[in-house]
């Protein structure tokens, strides 16, 4: 501290009000209890950085129970607390503290795919018992995937792969799968989930015919092909509760939860939040037991998805059926209040995102909500006050957010919305500007560019769109609050390695993409701790390092403000402390 009186007022251990006064010329701390805390504990280190902008930087950070009750330096903290038991640990002494760190957007049950199916993708996934290797041409999917088929050893069992891109694999039918196997069912999902093929087995084992296509809407009929065996976007949604009941069972899904929840741990993440995931009840308890328990290194929070209770019951009914969701949460894992994710345009890695210029190839985008039910739902949330997460891909995914946000803020103005642009794939300059007008923020995953930009530089987009993909320099200058995610699998989900890659945007064949989109070490570490917490309105509670606010801390080998930008992704993370315990990486 430089200068300066904190004043913290401690409200039955669980809440502080800081009040900050300057005194010219001298520093010192004071500390009031309204309940005194039995103990307090000094965690010093090499650095600590607090993203606080009153001290960025501190030598040691004051715990009690699950809060920060002060930070400075350590002989300022012992004055301050001369009538109170204080223990000064020092096991961090050789590390560095950082805010804990926010998975902003992941799926719990779309990462347990990691444990569950067998990994075919376009990159390498290093999982924490083996490494496996990325397939990037047709002819090696082909043979690794027979390869896969031929070790399968029950027949009665679906073989489920993840990974497949048919920009980097090719064209992928029924037809092609039952050469491979006609009596092992196979489900091919597409590297976004946003899309899966089926052999004819596999269509058989599920009940998936003509009869079951003819009684949907057009929309999703459209989005289906039964000879091809092939089911995207809504689409999509006509099988996949059937499927993914298959594929989730409980004796599958436990035990991939605990490997996806030491997946996070090993990430350095202290939060980790799901916006638009399972509703499924089933999934949800069997996420309780896992996610939920007093053991978890990390408090799970879920956003609901707005459209089953747009699609099934009365605009006046809306609302509660939404909160109904809520009570599902049990333990450390809890849905925030007043949030929703909606949804606009297709997948990146689909090439379905919706684009103002179109295709090079002359296809199209599709919509995952058609435009006029996106409208009636946001209209619903947005009247009823509450926060908005859309995920968008295209540019003209874009328009259709920006336009259904610009009308309801001149029909029902809100200062404090903070609707969130969620993905953020394609955009152009006066979208940014739009943005920053009407209150919206982002929430990018930068790993497209780094995957993506080289081939679809090729294929579908062209090499001008291609480079501006996620494009964050625009969105720091323009003041537009911003936060990174990785949507795994989408991504790794590892927030150092989405600093690197917001940071570097080199993409795997070594090419920078987009230099002007490059953001600073510092504002990708916000994106990833405090601009993570203010897009889900945690920013009171989570962060930064800052008295008042739960103890949350990653604990790492190096300073990631201060390594080579090309190295962040690589510090080793030693553990965590999550609300004031010390969890380290075993």
């Amino acid at each position: 501290m430089n200068g300066g009186i904190l004043i913290i007022t401690y409200k039955h251990i669980t809440r502080t009000l800081l009040i900050g006064l300057t005194v010219i010329g001298f520093s010192f701390i004071t500390v009031s209890f309204a309940q005194q805390a039995s103990s307090i504990i000094v965690y010093t280190a090499a650095e600590i950085v607090t993203l606080d902008s009153d001290q960025p930087m501190v030598e040691a950070v004051a715990v009690a129970g699950d809060r920060i009750v002060a930070t400075g330096s350590l002989d300022e903290i012992r004055q301050a607390f001369t009538d109170q038991i204080l223990t000064v640990d020092t096991r961090f002494k050789d590390q560095v503290l950082i805010p804990g760190l926010i998975n902003q957007h992941e799926h719990a049950w779309l990462t347990t795919l990691l444990f569950i199916a067998e990994i075919l993708s376009i990159e390498d996934w290093v999982l924490p018992d083996k490494t496996i290797e990325r397939s990037t041409n047709a002819a090696d999917y082909r043979e690794r995937l027979a390869q896969i088929v031929a070790e399968h050893s029950d027949p009665s069992e679906v073989l489920y792969t993840w990974g497949f891109h048919q920009y980097f694999h090719g064209e992928l039918t029924r037809a092609d799968l039952d050469e491979i196997s006609d009596t092992i069912p196979i489900v091919v999902l597409q590297r976004s989930i946003h899309e899966q093929i089926h052999n004819s087995r596999a269509l058989e084992y599920f009940g998936i015919d003509q009869t079951l296509i003819d009684r949907a809407p057009e929309s999703i009929r459209a989005q289906t092909n039964l000879e091809e065996g092939h089911f995207w976007e809504q689409g999509q949604g006509l099988i996949v509760g059937t499927v993914f009941a298959d594929l989730f069972r409980s004796d599958r899904y436990l035990p991939a939860l605990q490997e996806a929840e030491n997946y996070w741990h090993a990430a350095g993440s202290t939060l980790v939040a799901e916006p638009g995931g399972s509703s499924s009840p089933a999934r949800l308890e069997m996420q309780n037991q896992v996610l939920g328990d007093a053991q978890t290194p990390f408090r799970m929070y879920y956003i609901a998805d707005g459209r089953p209770a747009v699609a099934n019951f009365a605009e006046d009914q809306v609302i509660a059926e939404t909160e109904k969701l809520y009570s599902a949460a049990k333990g450390t894992t809890e849905y925030l209040p007043q949030q929703v994710k909606l949804f606009a345009d297709g997948a990146m890695f689909s090439q379905l995102m919706q684009m103002s210029e179109g295709y090079l190839d002359g296809h199209h985008g599709e919509w995952m909500m058609d435009p006029e039910v996106f409208a009636k739902a946001f209209r619903i949330y947005w009247d009823a006050g509450f926060q908005i997460h859309v995920h968008q891909n295209g540019d003209a995914g874009l328009d259709m957010v920006l336009d259904n946000l610009d009308a309801n803020m001149q029909r029902n103005f809100r200062e404090d919305h903070r609707t969130v642009i969620v993905h953020f794939g394609f955009s152009r300059p006066d979208q940014v500007d739009r943005m920053a007008r009407l209150g919206a923020q982002v929430s990018a995953n930068p790993f497209y560019p780094i995957i993506l930009a080289d081939q679809y530089s090729k294929v579908g987009i062209g090499a001008e769109r291609a480079q501006e993909m996620v494009r964050l320099g625009d969105v720091v200058r323009a003041g537009v609050p911003l936060s990174l995610h990785s949507d795994t699998p989408m991504a790794s989900g590892q927030p150092l390695r989405l600093m690197s890659n917001a940071v570097n945007r080199i993409t795997v064949g070594g090419n920078l993409a987009g230099p002007t989109q490059r953001i600073s070490a510092e504002a990708a570490l916000r994106a990833v701790t405090l601009g993570a917490a203010h897009s889900l309105r945690l920013e009171e509670e989570v962060g930064s390092i800052t008295p008042g606010k739960l103890a949350n801390f990653t604990v790492l080998a190096e300073n990631p403000l201060k390594v080579s930008p090309e190295t962040i992704g690589d510090i080793k993370i030693w553990g965590t402390v999550h609300e004031g315990r010390v969890f380290p990486l075993q």
